[in-house]
């Protein structure tokens, strides 16, 4: 399911931003447009989140959890 306002709901400099990637990438990856979208609400917190994961102290190299991720969107049909 698509919610049509974290496709077309940006404000101020996030509309900017997603219009010039949109101008030159063809379209914005949507997870720049959920974190972009009410980033006091969810944004934020999500990206500190996700750097943690993805960046922070783990067994696993950055390389491995980034191929983790590609292949579970794989599985999930999910365009990365």
């Amino acid at each position: 399911m698509r919610v049509t306002s974290v496709d077309n709901g940006h404000r101020g400099r996030a509309k900017v931003a997603i219009w010039m990637m949109d101008k030159l990438t063809g379209r914005a990856p949507d997870i720049v447009r959920t974190l972009m979208y009410r980033p006091s609400f969810f944004g934020r917190h999500a990206a500190r989140a996700f750097q943690l994961v993805m960046r922070g102290p783990s067994p696993w190299s950055v390389t491995e959890r980034e191929l983790f991720a590609a292949y579970t969107s794989r599985l999930n049909q999910c365009p990365f």
